[in-house]
């Protein structure tokens, strides 16, 4: 826990010194150090797969810091409010909390239990604003600290009080999907609807593509995809290290026609496995006669 308590406050920090198109995709290099941990402390094996999706993790995030756009110089919190409060992202920041409210409402109670996208678009979606307010308030203390205080400005507070209300939400949605699918389903898909929306709303408010050339933004691009490989390799062969394991045949530790459990939500429908599980796939098929 305390650990995890430091590693959020860096990643924190990172914000203020650095841009999100270059924060958000490297917390893949997390993915990494958990694996090579596990494989050293809980002695879980990390079979070619794994060492194949560390590796393209590892190259991404090379690439994209390489070419990652420089940070924007802001000299005060206001600058960013009136990055915060132009039309187009004041357009992107409304709809984003009207697509929330929508699936929260409507979706959720119809849903939230069988379609793992419900939960992951609500993390997703408040988590993109989050991540943009917490570099608002990381720069306003960042400037406080060097000497000018952006703690009598309200629109510090505001920032502090979306970060606040945005990680409340995305926190609370996150559980819900861990605790009703398959972590191997909810990481993957989480990573890249978040990662992807943060870019996005990145770009929209601090332009950092303005300041950019279109083969630095390619560079960028392939990076991220990447990095995009690298992680739903890790995390859906993260349980193929032992070809003894039941349900798995033995070539290359490959899953067997009758093994579902990548595929099944965790909660059990009269001792079988929900027939929705994974959205992108059906396991009807995949059930023993």
């Amino acid at each position: 826990m305390t650990t995890m308590i430091v590693g959020e406050v860096a990643n924190f920090v990172a914000y203020a010194f650095a841009p999100a198109i270059l924060v958000t995709p490297l917390g893949a290099l997390s993915i990494i150090v958990s694996a090579v941990l596990a494989h050293i402390m809980l002695k879980e094996r990390l079979h070619i797969f794994g060492i194949l999706g560390c590796i393209l993790c590892v190259v991404g995030s090379i690439s994209i810091v390489l070419h990652a756009p420089p940070e924007r110089d802001i000299e005060s919190v206001r600058e960013v409010w009136m990055l915060a409060t132009e039309p187009v992202f004041l357009m992107y920041s409304f709809a984003v909390v009207a697509l929330s409210l929508v699936l929260v409402v409507h979706f959720v109670p119809l849903y939230g239990n069988t379609h793992v996208m419900v939960y992951i678009g609500i993390c997703s979606l408040m988590g993109s604003l989050s991540v943009m307010s917490v570099k608002a308030l990381g720069i306003a203390l960042k400037l406080t600290f060097e000497g000018m205080n952006q703690l009598i400005y309200p629109e510090t507070w505001v920032f502090a009080v979306v970060v606040a209300t945005c990680i409340l939400t995305q926190m609370n949605y996150l559980n819900k999907a861990l605790d009703t699918f398959n972590t191997a389903v909810v990481s993957p898909i989480y990573y890249v609807m978040f990662t992807s929306l943060t870019i996005l709303a990145s770009i929209i408010m601090f332009k950092d593509w303005d300041r950019q050339n279109p083969t630095q933004i390619i560079t960028e691009l392939c990076g991220f995809i990447t990095i995009l490989s690298g992680t739903f390799l890790l995390h859906t062969t993260k349980d193929m290290g032992d070809n003894t394991t039941p349900g798995f045949n033995g070539y290359m530790g490959l899953p067997s026609p009758h093994s579902a459990r990548f595929l099944a939500t965790k909660r059990p429908d009269n001792g079988e496995y929900s027939e929705e599980g994974i959205p992108l796939r059906r396991v009807e098929s995949s059930r023993m006669p």
